[in-house]
């Protein structure tokens, strides 16, 4: 259990970019001119990267995963941009499933070429220790696979697995858990099973009773992150060390399809 400390007002931020922005300029202005104590964000491309370090903050990164366009992986980044200074960062790598995926979704993946679907590798995950006047807090930065909810709590337990139970935590990420029922046929397209479709607020209970276990709040829990799946796909997790302040949505995309999303500390 971490220890319950008096910690200091935070504005801390997450946001999947989308690898494809179609506004890059108006999102690298957001983020430089957020005022974060933390920002997270996801699918970050090679060029916006090298934006982003010349920011005046800590930096940490690492890649996100490595998508198939044209005959080459191309890699997209994980990034986490700090006020205060970053120590010990681990990538935390995750199987490449593709091998043992069913036909059905290597024939969906390339049907949905044009939208962006296509063969990846090398994903990852990323935690740091942030140096908080107040203490050390371990924060991780994480997108689990948009495939079908087994391989995602897994993915999720193998980060947790990584956590140094000691100290207070932030989870940031876009987790991809989907919960409307027009949406979960992706499920067993991507490799999962008809329960996982008819199910389609199971996933939904079983994580939330995992951040219990783990003593993470999720102040954002029932928002909208991703209009298309009608899903919190996007969290903040905090230790109960935390006091939350204010948590939302961001009503502005900035040129993706998900909404950045923010939570203040007290």
């Amino acid at each position: 259990m971490a220890p319950r400390m008096n910690y200091e007002r935070m504005k801390i931020y997450s946001w999947n970019m989308l690898f494809h922005n179609a506004e890059p300029d108006r999102a690298f202005e957001f983020i430089a001119k957020s005022d974060f104590d933390i920002f997270c964000l996801q699918e970050v491309p090679q060029a916006f990267l090298d934006r982003l370090l010349a920011l005046p903050c800590y930096h940490a990164y690492t890649i996100d995963v490595e998508r198939l366009h044209g005959s080459e992986f191309v890699p997209i980044y994980l990034v986490i941009l700090s006020k205060y200074p970053i120590s010990n960062e681990t990538l935390i790598s995750f199987p490449d499933y593709w091998p043992n995926l069913p036909v059905r979704t290597s024939i969906f993946v390339h049907l949905m070429r044009p939208f962006h679907f296509t063969r990846i590798r090398n994903r990852s995950g990323l935690s740091v220790d942030i140096a908080l006047p107040s203490g050390i807090t371990h924060l991780f930065n994480l997108h689990l696979i948009l495939a079908h909810p087994e391989l995602r709590l897994r993915e999720f337990e193998k980060m947790m697995s990584n956590r140094n139970a000691s100290r207070a935590a932030i989870i940031c990420g876009d987790f991809n858990i989907l919960e409307a029922r027009s949406i979960t046929i992706l499920n067993w397209l991507l490799g999962g099973t008809l329960h996982d479709v008819l199910f389609h607020k199971r996933e939904r209970t079983l994580i939330e009773k995992r951040f219990v276990a783990y003593e993470l709040r999720n102040p954002l829990r029932g928002s909208v992150t991703h209009p298309l799946s009608r899903s919190q796909l996007d969290h903040i997790l905090v230790s109960h060390s935390f006091s939350i302040k204010f948590a939302s949505v961001l009503p502005d995309r900035v040129g993706s399809d998900h909404h950045p999303i923010f939570v203040e500390t007290a």
